[in-house]
């Protein structure tokens, strides 16, 4: 069975941190790349951080390099995405994703690609 459980976010100040979580199952997060994503208010989703190359290297937005990074932990099945130095630009409802038509994630930032999502966190940063 398929499950995604986004958890961590929060509201904090420009320049903090926050790590997000993606709780998958075993079922998912064996079978399928997952990703993040985000959605700003009143503007459209859009890629933040992805795998590619077996998971050995990541896609990221030009707005989050260097300041995000994603990592997973197969023991846990989770997926997480540290932000650090975060901006009021940064501020959205944070998603996590799964391709389930591959586990070899091929780097992709289009929500498109992906076919099975969280609920979303909320993260609020204010200047």
């Amino acid at each position: 069975q398929d499950q995604l459980v986004e958890s961590g976010g929060g509201s904090v100040q420009a320049g903090g941190s926050l790590r997000l979580s993606c709780r998958a199952s075993e079922y998912t997060f064996s079978r399928s790349c997952i990703a993040w994503f985000r959605q700003p208010p009143g503007k459209q989703r859009e890629g933040v951080a992805t795998f590619f190359n077996h998971g050995r290297r990541a896609n990221y937005a030009d707005s989050v390099k260097g300041r995000f990074t994603i990592s997973e932990d197969g023991a846990v099945n989770t997926v997480y995405l540290q932000m650090n130095n975060l901006k009021p630009d940064d501020t959205a409802m944070y998603y996590c994703a799964a391709d389930r038509r591959t586990w070899s994630c091929s780097g992709s930032r289009d929500p498109n690609d992906y076919d099975y999502w969280g609920q979303g966190a909320q993260v609020t940063v204010s200047s």
